[in-house]
């Protein structure tokens, strides 16, 4: 039994763990296949290239292409049902395209089910799909399926007793369809342009093995908390004591540590399934959702300061302890590890918190699962570990001072990333509360402050009065050297290495930085007609508040003096964002993919602009146009190579004399 409940614990954790040429991502081929019920499927079966997927149907407004029959003429036949998708399915969240998509990769099918209404037939119908490689995606592909003919329905119940033989219904097939793209030697004002993107767009997201490690690394520092390593000892004690044996022993804590990893990993599962990072992450910019986040991690903070604890009710605890000692074997075990889980959680909830925070709004539709499990890997670690070798218990620090130490800068640190929060709604509803300078200056106060608690001058009621140790001083000494390194910045300096969380350079009020480059509009039209006085080209910035690459390009490739001559002398430079939410004065009603949607703010406006026109969404997308609108060249995206941003502008106003001549 016991071996049973063992497997049954693994098996638990196991299972819960630009192209410069026209592109085919993917050839498709049509049928018609039909039976004797007077009903058939129009089959569209496609083989993928490597390293691009499909997207799958149903996917929503906002996000890329999805698979969709449209339908030209039906005669004698009637559509059952929705286009469907066959294949092996995968879903994962995709920030650039602030969702969680489906898609297909190698091979797919997509059925339509039809029911004859007449013998003859006149079918003309085609599938529009949009694929996407990791770096890039194509303009949307359209397989056509026209086919007339005639088919022998299954007689009524009047008929079949006047003929009681039952007719043969033979299967049609139609000659297959393909959907190769034809070779374009010439850019067509109408065509999307990311058919001739040059650079390579990466997706902004987390991997798993990201995730994994910083859940890895929130467990370590639990472990280092007042609330979990003084357990530690005692619990194995306790389970070197009761066992028989050593070898007991060791499985007991194996156990133990397994339990563990199975509650902190339904926690990550649980959250996942409530409220789904799709939900979440659709959320992204709302002022609502990131101000609660804001709020949620500043008491988390103040929590690890010592204002006051996060408890949970003490009779919780005392409940399951109570059961724990009155049950025996792996049941006790278990109510054990979640006695841990109950009376560390003053200690464990920030961190948790502050991981699930990240994991879900940053990118992987299994983020909480991943960090949760990364988050239990470490904190379960050690009781195996000092099970298996008792002796490096007297080898192992002593509880004290050092301990709240941890939790106090852990505060500061979750302080500091609650406002990158605030500035994500403050960005994209306008209120100019949390400008650039405003942010730095209370990032400067912040690491300043630990700097000072770090070398002992900064105290807490909670801490004690004994001099801070070496390593402590020595991480003061580099909270201090953070702190001088961003002060510049009060003045406009880019501060390269934290642009991905502070806003963009132009809410800054004074800037000395001469270098810094600012588009001259965020309208299309606006710029558009200032290139028709001017006579220059236009460089559109797709871009959007809460984009953390679109800051990097802006600090690391936008300030190269290189860079900003072309851009302020040679381009009218334009920003469009996508995720603006200044309501538009008359919403606009369209209809896109067969649905009809209402663009009711500014950022819908330019993400559609920027999907219908360039068959793209997601940022940073530059692409350089003519006074017309017509693109110039291909496209560029996220990419910190200097030399090859310069290429691509170059290339732009080149293309841009070309055409004058």
């Amino acid at each position: 039994m016991q071996r049973r409940i063992v497997i049954s614990l693994f098996l638990l954790l196991l299972t819960s763990t630009v192209y410069a040429q026209i592109i085919t991502p993917a050839k498709f081929t049509s049928s018609l296949k039909t039976n004797d019920k007077g009903e058939g499927e129009i089959i569209f079966d496609g083989t993928i290239q490597q390293g691009w997927h499909v997207y799958s149907t149903d996917l929503g407004t906002g996000g890329p292409i999805e698979a969709t029959l449209h339908v030209n003429k039906l005669e004698g036949v009637e559509l059952l049902g929705k286009l469907r998708a066959e294949g092996t399915e995968i879903s994962r969240f995709d920030p650039l395209f602030n969702a969680t998509l489906r898609f297909f990769e190698n091979s797919v099918r997509f059925v339509q089910k039809v029911k004859f209404t007449a013998q003859k037939y006149n079918i003309d119908v085609y599938l529009e799909y949009g694929a996407c490689s990791d770096k890039v995606c194509a303009p949307p592909e359209e397989v056509a399926f026209i086919q007339e003919g005639t088919i022998l329905l299954k007689p009524t119940e009047q008929e079949s007793t006047e003929s009681p033989e039952k007719p043969e219904v033979p299967e049609l097939s139609s000659s297959p369809a393909t959907a190769d793209t034809a070779a374009v030697d010439t850019i067509s004002p109408s065509m999307p342009v990311s058919s001739f993107a040059e650079t390579a767009l990466p997706v902004e997201s987390s991997s798993s093995l990201y995730i994994l490690l910083a859940g890895f690394l929130g467990g370590l520092l639990a472990l280092f908390t007042p609330c979990v390593w003084p357990i530690i000892p005692m619990t194995v004690s306790f389970f070197l004591k009761r066992s028989k044996n050593r070898a007991a022993a060791i499985r007991d804590a194996v156990i133990y540590g397994l339990s563990i990893i199975v509650i902190y990993l339904m926690l990550g599962l649980l959250v996942t399934a409530i409220f789904g990072p799709s939900f979440l992450n659709a959320l992204s910019t709302n002022a609502v959702f990131n101000i609660f986040l804001f709020l949620l991690l500043v008491i988390f903070a103040l929590s690890f300061f010592g204002w006051f604890e996060l408890r949970l009710p003490a009779s919780w605890g005392n409940r399951v302890d109570t059961k724990a000692s009155q049950t025996s074997g792996l049941l006790s075990i278990f109510l054990m590890a979640f006695t841990l889980a109950l009376v560390s959680f003053s200690c464990t909830a920030p961190i948790v918190g502050f991981l699930l925070v990240e994991s879900v709004t940053s990118g992987n539709i299994t983020g909480p699962a991943v960090g949760m499990l990364g988050f239990a890997l470490a904190l379960a670690l050690p009781f195996t570990l000092f099970a298996l070798f008792p002796a490096w218990l007297k080898q192992a620090p002593k509880s004290g001072a050092w301990m709240n130490t941890i939790k106090v800068t852990l505060g500061f640190i979750e302080l500091a990333f609650a406002l990158k929060f605030f500035s994500v709604a403050d960005l994209a509803y306008g209120w100019h509360i949390l400008d650039r300078e405003v942010f730095l200056s209370l990032w400067i106060a912040i690491f300043f402050l630990l700097g000072l608690y770090l070398i002992g001058v900064l105290k807490f009621q909670s801490d004690e009065g004994k001099a801070m140790p070496v390593p402590c001083i020595m991480l003061g000494l580099l909270s201090f050297a953070f702190t001088v390194y961003m002060i510049p910045g009060l003045w406009g300096a880019p501060c390269k290495a934290i642009s991905a969380f502070t806003p963009p350079m132009y809410t800054q009020d004074f800037n000395l930085n001469s270098s810094h480059v600012e588009a001259r509009f965020t309208n299309y039209e606006e710029a558009l007609a200032a290139a028709k006085r001017e006579g220059k080209p236009v460089l559109i910035d797709f871009t959007g508040y809460g984009c953390v690459n679109c800051r990097k390009m802006e600090a690391a490739v936008w300030t190269d003096p290189s860079v900003a001559q072309l851009l302020t002398e040679d381009y009218i430079l334009v920003s469009l964002y996508v995720d603006d939410k200044t309501p538009l004065t008359q919403p606009d009603t369209i209809q896109e993919n067969g649905k009809e949607r209402i663009l009711r703010t500014v950022g819908d406006h330019w993400s559609y602009l920027q999907r219908t026109k360039f068959g793209a969404n997601t940022q940073p997308f530059y692409i350089a146009v003519d006074a017309e609108g017509n693109p110039l060249t291909g496209s560029y995206s996220y990419d910190e190579d200097i030399p090859a941003y310069v290429r691509f502008l170059q290339a732009g106003l080149n293309r841009s004399v070309l055409i004058v001549e």
